[in-house]
C-alpha cells in the first residue's frame, strides 16, 4: 500500500506526527510500532513453503515497511511536507537454474504464497532462455537474528514543528549573513526489513538515515549574476541526535554511533557560513586555467571517489551486465587478473565496508542474508578486488559474497549495489594546514559541485562549492569558475599526500541511481584531506573559440 500526504504546519502544531490518510489519522505512536516479528515469520514461511512445493531449489522472502518524511522550506516559510509509507512482500526464487521474482501488497499467508508460486513460474520461463545455470555462493543460515541502526533520538518521534523550525532557523541565519534567499530540506528514512530464506535465515532489521541539504543564493542585481553555496554537511545513517551537537558529543564519549566517522551537524552554523560565502563568491577572482596542485577536502572528494572508484569497481559494470547511469567500467577483469594494475599511487588504499558506524551503507546483513563486512578494493595502489554478490562471487574466484545486494523496495528485485567505498587515511601524521604549506601553486576545494564522467568511468571533470587559491604555502583568497579534468588512473596516481585519521570523515550520496527499472540506494565515502599534484584546471566561465 502507498500513502502520501501534504501537511501544513501552524503555530499551534502538536508533537504528534499525523498522517491524514483516507480520512483517518495515524498517530506517531503507530509509526513507531513495527509489525510483529511473529507475523512476519508467518508470512515468510508461507512464501518459503509454497516456493519449495512448486519446485524452487532456493527461495528468499523480503517483507518491507518503508517510512519516509521530507520537509522543504524557503526563506522563513514551509513549502511542503510529505510523508509516505509503503508495505509489501517480495519473493525471489531459483528454479531450473534461473531467477524468478514476484511481489505483492497482500499481507496474508495466501497472498505471499501466491507470489511465491508466481515467482517459480517466472523462473521456469527464464530457464528456457539461459545459456548456463546461475551459481550462488553458499551462505550459512543465521537463524533468528536482528540488527538496528544505533541511535539515541528517533526522527519519527520528533515533532514536525520542531524540524521545520530548525530548517527555518538555518534559513534565517543564511539570510542574515548575506544570502538573498535560502532553501533547506530534511529527508528522513526508516526501512523496516525482514528477510527469510531456505538457507535458514530469519533476519529483522531497522535502518535509519537522515540528510539535511540546504542552499544559499546571493544575487548581484547590478551585474545580473548570482552565486550559490550548498551545504557541506554529510547525510548519515543515524538518529536525530546528529543535529544536536551536545547529544552527539555525549554519544561519542560513550563510544556510541557518533564516532570519528560521523560528526554532529550544526545546520544553523553551516547555513550562516553558506550565506556569507555565497555573497563572497560574487566578487571572487576567476581562476586562470593551468596545472595546479589540488588540496581536496573530504566534503568534496567523496563524490570523486563515488564516480571514479565506487562505480567502476561494481562487478556487474565490469562484466558489461550493467550500463545504465553512465556505462560500464575501464577496470576490466584482465587488468585485475595481473594483480599489478596501478589504479593509483602506492599510498592509495580503498576499502569497501558495510559496517562503518553512522554511514549510509551500514547494515547488519544485505538483501541476500550475507553479513556485512570489510574488504580491500585497491591496496597499495593496485586493483585487488571488486564488489560482488552471491551469483557473481565465483566469477572472480571468491568463495562467498561480499554482501553487496540491495533492493530499494519490497517490490524491487535485489541486485548488486555499492557498499561504502572509502580512501584510507594517511599513515603519517599530517594536518590540512601542514599539507598546504608544501603547495606552491594550488587550489583548495570544498563541497560537492558539478561533475561529468565518460561511459567507461575514466575521463572526468569535477567542480566544487568553494575554491581557495594557494600560493607559496598559504591560502590567499577565494576563486571562482573552477573545474578540474583528469582520468581515473592518472588522477589517483598523482596522489601525493593524505592527511591522517584525525581528519578522516565521510560524505555520501543519499539518492544514488542504478539499474533499469531504476532503483535508488544510499552510500557513504570517507577520506581525509588529500593532495593531487599537477592536475589540469579549466575556467568554466570562459567561452571557447
Amino acid at each position: 500500500m502507498e500513502r502520501r500526504t501534504f501537511l501544513k504546519i501552524s503555530s499551534g502544531a502538536t508533537g504528534a506526527i499525523l498522517l491524514p490518510v483516507f480520512g483517518n489519522a495515524i498517530a506517531a505512536e503507530e509509526l513507531l510500532n513495527p509489525m510483529a516479528v511473529s507475523f512476519k515469520k508467518t508470512l515468510a514461511d508461507a512464501g518459503l513453503n509454497a516456493a519449495t512445493k512448486a519446485g524452487a531449489s532456493y527461495c528468499d522472502v523480503r517483507i518491507g515497511r518503508y517510512l519516509n518524511q521530507s520537509i522543504t522550506t524557503r526563506d522563513l516559510r514551509v513549502e511542503n511536507i510529505i510523508n509516505t509509507e509503503s508495505t509489501g512482500v517480495g519473493v525471489r526464487v531459483v528454479a531450473g537454474g534461473a531467477y524468478g521474482f514476484a511481489s505483492t501488497n497482500d499481507m496474508s499467508p495466501d497472498g505471499v504464497a501466491g507470489a511465491a508460486r508466481q515467482a517459480v513460474a517466472i523462473a521456469r520461463a527464464n530457464a528456457k532462455l539461459q545459456t548456463e545455470p546461475l551459481r550462488m555462493a553458499p551462505v550459512k543460515g543465521t537463524g533468528v537474528v536482528s540488527w538496528a541502526t544505533p541511535f539515541t533520538k528517533d526522527w519519527r518521534a520528533v515533532p514536525v514543528k520542531d524540524k521545520a523550525e530548525m530548517l527555518i532557523a538555518a534559513n534565517k541565519a543564511g539570510l542574515d549573513a548575506g544570502a538573498t534567499f535560502m532553501t533547506a530540506n530534511l529527508f528522513q528514512v526508516n526501512q523496516q526489513k525482514y528477510y527469510a530464506s531456505t538457507d535458514g535465515s530469519y533476519i529483522d532489521q531497522d535502518i535509519h538515515r537522515l540528510w539535511a541539504p540546504m542552499t544559499a543564493t546571493a544575487v548581484d542585481k547590478a551585474a545580473n549574476r548570482f552565486r550559490t553555496r550548498d551545504s557541506l554537511a554529510a547525510p548519515v545513517g543515524m538518529g536525530f541526535e546528529y543535529f544536536d551537537a551536545r547529544a552527539a558529543d555525549k554519544v561519542q564519549a560513550a563510544g556510541g554511533v557518533a564516532t570519528l566517522y560521523t560528526r554532529s551537524c550544526d545546520l544553523v552554523e553551516d547555513a550562516r557560513a553558506a550565506g556569507r560565502q555565497a555573497k563572497e563568491k560574487l566578487s571572487a577572482k576567476s581562476v586562470e586555467p593551468g596545472k595546479y596542485d589540488l588540496v581536496l577536502s573530504p566534503e568534496h572528494l567523496f563524490l570523486t571517489i563515488h564516480e571514479s572508484v565506487g562505480h567502476p569497481t561494481e562487478l556487474d559494470r565490469v562484466l558489461g551486465y550493467e550500463a545504465n547511469y553512465a556505462g560500464t567500467s575501464f577496470a576490466t577483469l584482465d587488468k585485475w587478473a595481473t594483480k599489478k594494475f596501478k589504479f593509483g599511487a602506492d599510498r592509495v588504499n580503498f576499502i569497501a565496508d558495510k559496517t562503518t558506524p553512522g554511514s549510509l551503507g551500514a547494515v547488519g546483513y544485505d538483501d541476500e542474508g550475507v553479513a556485512a563486512r570489510r574488504w580491500d578494493i585497491i591496496k597499495d595502489g593496485v586493483l585487488v578486488n571488486y564488489q560482488a554478490t552471491r551469483d557473481q562471487a565465483h566469477l572472480i574466484g571468491e568463495k562467498e559474497s561480499h554482501g553487496c545486494s540491495y533492493a530499494d523496495s519490497w517490490n524491487s528485485v535485489q541486485f548488486q549495489r555499492m557498499p561504502n567505498v572509502s580512501l584510507a587515511a594517511g599513515k603519517e601524521q599530517l594536518t590540512p594546514d601542514e599539507m598546504i604549506k608544501d603547495v606552491k601553486k594550488g587550489i583548495y576545494i570544498l563541497g560537492r559541485g558539478s561533475y561529468s564522467i565518460d561511459q567507461q568511468r575514466y575521463n572526468f571533470q569535477f567542480g566544487g562549492q568553494l575554491y581557495f587559491e594557494i600560493k607559496n604555502g598559504k591560502i590567499t583568497g577565494p576563486l571562482e569558475d573552477v573545474a578540474y579534468q583528469s582520468n581515473t588512473q592518472e588522477f589517483w596516481n598523482s596522489c601525493s599526500a593524505i592527511c591522517d585519521q584525525r581528519d578522516w570523515r565521510m560524505g555520501g550520496s543519499f539518492f544514488d541511481g542504478k539499474g533499469q527499472p531504476s532503483q535508488v540506494s544510499a552510500v557513504s565515502h570517507g577520506s581525509a584531506t588529500t593532495r593531487f599534484n599537477g592536475i589540469n584546471v579549466i575556467n568554466t566561465a570562459r567561452k571557447i573559440g
